[in-house]
């Protein structure tokens, strides 16, 4: 056990599983990326929630690039001096220094857990081709809701699992998921630009870029700012590759790269995509009359065809199914890893990895925690919209709440990370809090006005609540439990040996 390790009473999980995913991990991260779900799906959120075409593709989502980039560089720094399993948490604790460590460690593991059980939930949600049900495809339509419940289930089955075979399968599942992503990008990059040049024909240069479309009530101003709803959405989840860290070969080299990579690599492409997919689609008018859950579905049939459609809308969900089963194996690592610390209720159970060295409890966890979420799409279709948009609210958080302990109580710390940032540190730091405050109160902001109590947003009420739990934990958890102070002093010395020990530190 290293000396990092020791600091913060990390114990490893088991050889063989750690050989296998040493072998794929550069791939989890672009594989399971939020922009990985699916080129349709991006443009589906693009659709739903951008309601100015022009500012969010030459504005707001070169902004959102320039500053998840920035955030990316920022989680690569201390991701690089702790690559450790559980991740984000851990580098929250450590950010904040001994004194504050356990309490902000206990709020961004309950933070984190949430987002990413939820985001897993929320991911096999698909409504993919249905024409003719009884009662429309409405979600006012009881039946309708029954439905793409029973199917949800079944993905989220499907998706679990997959994570139950044996470690060595996975190599076939990384690359068989990556291989599924890059043909369903090439399709529509080539294929849906020829259907629609041979059926209702592109949209022109200015429609594209010049033509604005407010769908939100919203005043203008507050209109643009939800726009980086869609654009920050589709570039959260970067630190996946941080999670399977302790089970990565050189992950003080390879885990930070993979979440440069990811972030870099989903904006520029995703940039890509979306403009693409604003000259495919057809005029205003047809496009919000289509009235599907899954507006691109439809948009496949008016370009290429029902065969055609039907094809791509196959890819779309084995795609989801395979990215919904990698982003299980991240979530596991991180829940296995939170338990396993003692912060969650059952942690004696779930903390514990079966004769392969796989977390199979926080695996069911995980399961059980998504197929309760997906139920509340019986009752009411809002409602778990609000869940899944709450799903994104406390990843965000944890950037932007990591960026401002580095600025505030741990800067120049870390200096021994592969990716120290140096002094282009207090800038980024600064950069990413903002920026990540500014998405912040959009993802807790009413997406609709006026608000209505079928359009308020629970994602603040759902926050605080897990914020609650997270403190109500810290509070009833003896500190000789988890992250004592003196341990996590000790890890700060041995990542900074030649660092400054400040007062505070020495307290």
């Amino acid at each position: 056990m290293s000396k990092i390790s020791e600091g913060i009473e990390i114990i490893p999980l088991e050889p063989e599983q750690r050989s296998y995913l040493r072998r794929e991990a550069p791939s989890i991260t672009i594989v399971f990326d939020p922009d990985a779900r699916g080129l349709d799906q991006i443009a589906d959120a693009s659709i739903f929630f951008s309601s100015v075409i022009l500012v969010i593709n030459r504005s707001s989502y070169v902004i959102t690039i320039v500053f998840m980039t920035i955030t990316a560089a920022v989680l690569a720094e201390i991701c690089s001096a702790l690559p450790l399993s559980g991740s984000i948490y851990i580098w929250a604790a450590e950010s904040a220094g001994p004194k504050y460590a356990r309490f902000f460690g206990f709020i961004v593991a309950w933070w984190s857990c949430t987002a990413w059980m939820t985001f897993t939930a929320g991911n096999c949600q698909l409504a993919v081709w249905e024409v003719d049900f009884p009662g429309g495809i409405s979600n006012d339509n009881v039946k309708w809701r029954a439905f793409i419940w029973a199917v949800s289930e079944v993905i989220l089955l499907v998706s679990v699992a997959i994570n139950y075979l044996p470690p060595r399968f996975y190599s076939i599942v990384f690359k068989f998921s990556l291989a599924l992503m890059m043909v369903d990008f090439f399709l529509c990059l080539i294929w849906l630009p020829i259907g629609v040049s041979k059926t209702y024909g592109f949209r022109t240069a200015g429609e594209v870029f010049t033509q604005t479309y407010n769908g939100t009530g919203a005043p203008a101003g507050w209109n643009w700012i939800l726009s980086f709803l869609f654009t920050a959405g589709t570039m959260t989840g970067f630190d996946a590759s941080g999670h399977i860290a302790e089970e990565t070969k050189n992950a003080r080299v390879i885990a930070g790269k993979g979440i440069l990579s990811s972030a870099i690599a989903t904006g520029v492409l995703g940039f890509i995509t979306t403009i693409l997919f604003l000259f495919c689609t057809p005029d205003y008018d047809t496009l919000f009359s289509l009235g599907a859950p899954q507006p691109f579905v439809q948009i496949y049939a008016l370009a290429l065809g029902k065969g055609g459609s039907i094809f791509m809308t196959i890819i779309a969900a084995l795609g989801l199914i395979m990215n919904t089963s990698i982003a299980i194996v991240a979530a596991s690592r991180l829940v296995f890893a939170v338990a396993r610390d003692g912060v969650l209720p059952l942690s004696g159970w779930i903390g514990k990895v079966d004769s392969l060295g796989q977390p199979r409890h926080a695996i069911t966890v995980i399961y059980i925690f998504g197929a309760c979420i997906l139920c509340t799409i019986l009752p009411s279709q809002v409602a778990f919209t609000s869940l899944v948009s709450a799903g994104g609210v406390p990843t965000i958080a944890a950037y932007g709440l990591i960026s401002l302990l580095r600025l505030t109580m741990t800067p120049g710390r870390f200096k021994s990370s592969y990716f120290y940032l140096g002094k282009f540190a207090i800038p980024f730091y600064i950069c990413a809090a903002v920026f990540n405050a500014i998405v912040f109160s959009v993802m807790i902001s009413p997406f609709f006005f006026p608000v209505t109590a079928e359009t308020f947003n629970f994602a603040c009420v759902i926050f605080g609540a897990v914020t609650i739990f997270g403190i109500i934990s810290w509070w009833l958890t003896p500190e000789d439990k988890w992250l004592r102070r003196e341990f996590v002093l000790k890890a700060l010395e041995d990542l900074d040996p030649s660092g400054p020990a400040t007062r505070e530190h020495s307290d």
